[in-house]
């Protein structure tokens, strides 16, 4: 801030420092931008606790959702094209319209699309990738539509076939944030096509959410089948609550399968000598303890959020005569099993063992992480918490 409140600046002196401000802004995000990209290639969120570098720039800078979504795609953009943030620290193109231009940039028409999108609005670089990146015309169609809510006000044509209020907690996808949700009733006939809209989970008051998504038809005579079975054990409006008692049992299954979950275990059996196989019983005890949450935490002691895509690791490598027993299993994400791989055998190790994979085996280079941390080719004792 200035020493002179902006009310008794000059006319001239407001307009001359807006412009040099969004200048600057244009600079400081550039600047931002490869610093992040930078952060994610090094991959330091995870010594920070975070299990990815979306998550480190909500949780630690604290930017929304929608800031830290674009700023990721900008980043990964000008690693291969580093005009990106010539453009972006010049104020040529804005952040928004980088972001979309991210998806088409090539090291061969990235001076092109850049030049393009010069000085243009968002709007503008829309219709511009639309002419240089043509679509398939939507099929035409009729079809009906329920009344959107009052609460929300009139929307131009929902695409919207069957939607529920649900009292559970998800985290929108990237720039989905803060999105109205229409409320309604399934419509007779599923369309087909790609007009559908995504689906999404947002707020609408106090522990209530809005659910949308689209159903194809065999997922709703499922759901009518559903309804059926439960006649009048559940109203059949009630959407909410059929689809709370399926989540319920699903739920269940999933908890039986990746983590042994069960009321009636078995009696625990020894496990051979030597033996890398993690038992149930030892899953069951570790997965509560450990409150299904990855359990790595940093030097600033924040405890790693992650509680998806965990796997059961060996807090003393298995090559190391690490066992399988409670005391020595812990919960960890892919991430952080990853760092405590690389900072018992080194980063150049594990970044060679990578490569070496990812040159004899034609798979996604995240599954053949996972296989290789988890699967023993680092012999590093991590193990998938599916398997």
């Amino acid at each position: 801030m200035t020493s002179v409140p902006v009310s008794r600046l000059s006319d001239d002196a407001v307009i001359r420092e807006l412009k040099e401000s969004v200048a600057e802004d244009g600079l400081h995000t550039a600047r931002q931008v490869a610093l992040i990209a930078e952060a994610r290639s090094r991959r330091l969120y995870a010594a920070a606790g975070y299990p990815s570098m979306y998550r480190y720039c909500l949780g630690e800078l604290h930017l929304s959702e929608d800031a830290a979504w674009k700023r990721l795609q900008v980043a990964g953009a000008a690693r291969n094209c580093p005009g990106v943030l010539a453009a972006l620290a010049e104020s040529r193109v804005h952040l928004s319209g980088l972001t979309l231009l991210a998806t088409h940039l090539t090291s061969q028409n990235a001076d092109e699309l850049l030049a393009s999108a010069t000085h243009k609005s968002k709007r503008e670089i829309e219709r511009f990738l639309a002419e240089r990146f043509p679509k398939a015309d939507l099929p035409a169609q009729v079809r009906a539509i329920s009344e959107p809510s009052q609460a929300f006000g009139a929307l131009e044509e929902p695409s919207v076939q069957l939607q529920a209020v649900v009292n559970t907690e998800s985290e929108p996808a990237p720039g989905q944030v803060g999105t109205p949700v229409i409320m309604g009733r399934p419509s007779a006939q599923a369309a087909p096509g790609p007009a559908a809209e995504p689906a999404r989970v947002a707020p609408l008051s106090p522990q209530r959410y809005g659910v949308q998504f689209t159903l194809d038809e065999a997922g709703h005579d499922l759901l009518r089948h559903v309804q059926d079975l439960l006649g009048h054990e559940v109203p059949r409006g009630d959407l909410a609550e059929v689809f709370v008692r399926a989540l319920k049992a699903y739920t269940a299954l999933l908890e039986k399968k990746k983590h042994a979950a069960t009321e009636h275990p078995r009696a625990q059996r020894r496990p051979k000598p030597g033996s890398r196989h993690i038992s149930a019983h030892v899953m069951r005890i570790v997965r509560k303890r450990d409150k299904g949450q990855c359990t790595y935490v940093s030097d600033t002691g924040h405890r790693c959020e992650a509680r998806s895509d965990l796997e059961y690791d060996h807090v003393l490598e298995y090559a190391r005569g690490g066992e399988a027993t409670v005391s020595n299993i812990r919960l960890r994400c892919r991430a952080h099993n990853r760092l405590g791989a690389e900072l018992t055998y080194g980063a150049e190790f594990m970044r060679h063992k990578i490569e070496k994979a990812v040159g004899a085996q034609a798979v996604p280079q995240a599954d053949l992480q996972a296989t290789a941390i988890g699967g023993g080719l680092f012999t590093n004792g991590g193990s998938p918490a599916g398997g």
